[in-house]
């Protein structure tokens, strides 16, 4: 049997009879279906941002965007409930989703709350794109979590094929390009090359990923529409998904 991989988002859900076959997911409506994909488009927040190059104001600055994403996503999700953020120790190495030690800077969700260690990488950095990207990815993770979208991709069957099994995850890991794109958007960021956001590592090795080529489609297919809608990963085609 292939185990699911759990990136920190979907935490304690049970499993039940999914799709065992690549291409586009069957019987899973709250994938293809679900009502975030008729929220209208985001709306315009103010977020005006500025790192610096201290801890102090790196920690301001993660806390003013996850409040910037609060407030551009409440009105698309259903029963919204909003998200804090909770800063590590400088010595708290240790990640809740993996186990893993870090000694760089990392987000990722913990329980219901953005959990972040902030390290010199992001603090003395003098642009940033490691930062924006890390909270706007793990963010993705807070709107399928709320949406019911990690739970229905959790739930999707283990025993299917190898191939299948990594398709159902590049589409996941897909939309959570795409909703990066939709959150920068509604942010105000302006962001003419993608290039370098898909570039950002994460702070686990995700070998789900898909090619290139098309999570810079979907990234750029979320942030030129601003909507939810336009990231829906779970309908297209295989070749859309590579």
């Amino acid at each position: 049997m292939i185990i699911r991989i759990l990136a920190g988002t979907a935490a304690g859900l049970a499993l039940f009879a999914g799709v065992a076959h690549a291409g586009p997911v069957k019987g899973a409506p709250e994938l293809t279906h679900n009502a975030l994909y008729k929220a209208a488009k985001l709306p315009k927040v103010s977020c005006k941002l500025n790192k610096g190059t201290s801890k102090a104001s790196a920690t301001k600055y993660v806390t003013k965007l996850v409040g910037c994403l609060n407030s551009a996503w409440k009105p698309a999700i259903a029963d919204f409930q909003a998200v804090t953020v909770a800063f590590k120790e400088a010595d708290d190495k240790r990640s809740c989703s993996t186990g893993m030690d870090v000694s760089a800077s990392f987000s990722e969700i913990c329980g219901t709350t953005i959990s972040v260690r902030l390290a010199d990488d992001w603090i003395k950095a003098k642009d940033d794109l490691k930062v924006f990207t890390s909270i706007t990815r793990t963010w993705s993770g807070v709107v399928t979590g709320q949406s019911g979208i990690g739970r229905a991709w959790w739930a999707l069957e283990n025993d299917a094929t190898e191939s299948a099994m990594n398709e159902q995850n590049r589409r996941y890991y897909l939309q959570l390009d795409c909703f990066i794109g939709v959150s920068a958007k509604s942010v105000g960021r302006v962001v003419k090359d993608w290039k370098p956001v898909i570039k950002v590592k994460e702070f686990w090795p995700n070998r789900f990923h898909a090619k290139p080529a098309n999570r810079l489609s979907w990234i750029e297919k979320g942030y030129g529409s601003g909507r939810p809608g336009s990231c829906n990963t779970w309908t297209v085609s295989s070749a859309k998904v590579a």
